[in-house]
């Protein structure tokens, strides 16, 4: 989850207490290496405008895209984390005409994340205001509450999941972000919502978060830290120690959502700059894909992809004061579940 305007706050406080004003940024541990910054290192990918989904929202003062993610009839899911009632908080994208139509909307939620499970079929969604994670049919209806409540004592704030093959959950849990405190956490919920563990904690604003291409370890991101670490996963949900995996130094851009194609490579999204950075499964730089300097004005952040099934074709919803706009690129590979950015 992003800083936002403090207009923006005072309204999603009343719609949900999404008060995210006053993040911290600790600094970082001693010998760690630092990835270059955007543009240096790898090569450029310029991508391309495909349509401009939303316009800045007069009742929140802006328009936040946010968790682009494939349907099993080949649309593309997107939610706009800051619609208010009325305005679509889901759409969906027919990417080839170039339409979208409303998919869901309400008076409570403020969503950061979609993705859909490989256990129900259904699309989950995080409510960062409300600590709650629902899901809806692809059609938009049949509304439930997934999760709620506490884990561990502490409620969640969740930003971005990730499914492992059994549909059981992973979330990025960004508590004490308005604190400006380290009180993050990667959280695992199983596939029936009964059972919440804490795989890590003590994170700087955990934010995007992907399983490796095998599966065998979560990647996840720290907004206020700008590193990337790596936690093993067992097959039972079991961790081992994690550790600090990549060191992204982006200047006044942050480490947003995470995605992952076939070959394993990280599409890690920034947050403060409409760009994004791509780096192999061992911290190298391959690539940096940006919006062209002419169309870049008011464009602040591209927070997330999602990369084609079976194909190379990559999604980004890049957003700012200019509205909320879908842009394509070639990826570096094919895309897999793990290539909707949590």
């Amino acid at each position: 989850m992003r800083r936002l305007p403090l207009r923006s706050l005072a309204v999603l406080a009343a719609l949900g207490s999404l008060a995210l004003a006053g993040c911290g940024t600790q600094t970082g541990d001693a010998g760690e290496q630092a990835a270059g910054p955007p543009g240096a290192g790898g090569r450029s990918i310029r991508a391309q405008q495909v349509m401009r989904l939303t316009e800045v929202h007069e009742q929140t003062g802006m328009t936040l895209l946010e968790g682009p993610t494939f349907g099993a009839d080949g649309g593309l899911f997107v939610v706009d984390v800051t619609a208010p009632e009325g305005e679509p908080k889901v759409m969906r994208v027919d990417v080839r005409k170039k339409t979208k139509r409303a998919v869901h909307t309400d008076g409570r939620g403020a969503y950061t994340s979609a993705q859909f499970s490989p256990y129900d079929g259904r699309l989950y969604l995080t409510d960062f205001a409300h600590g709650e994670i629902v899901s809806l049919d692809a059609d938009g209806g049949g509304l439930r509450t997934f999760f709620s409540g506490e884990v561990d004592g502490a409620p969640m704030n969740p930003d971005d999941l990730a499914f492992d093959q059994d549909g059981n959950l992973y979330v990025s849990d960004s508590r004490g972000l308005t604190e400006g405190r380290a009180l993050g956490r990667v959280v695992r919920i199983d596939r029936d919502g009964e059972e919440a563990t804490v795989l890590a904690d003590g994170l700087a604003a955990t934010n995007g978060v992907s399983f490796d291409a095998e599966y065998r370890g979560l990647w996840f991101s720290e907004l206020t830290e700008n590193r990337i670490s790596y936690l093993p996963v067992g097959a039972k949900g079991g961790v081992t120690a994690r550790h600090t995996a990549i060191r992204v130094d982006g200047g006044i851009a942050q480490t947003d959502s995470i995605a992952v194609d076939a070959d394993g490579n990280l599409y890690q999204a920034l947050h403060g700059r409409p760009a994004m950075v791509v780096y192999d499964r061992h911290g190298e730089r391959l690539a940096t894909v940006e919006v062209p300097a002419r169309a870049a004005e008011g464009l602040e952040s591209a927070t997330n992809v999602a990369i084609t099934p079976g194909g190379t074709k990559a999604y980004m919803t890049v957003s700012g004061p200019a509205g909320g706009y879908l842009y394509t690129f070639d990826a570096l590979a094919k895309g897999t579940r793990q290539s909707n950015g949590g």
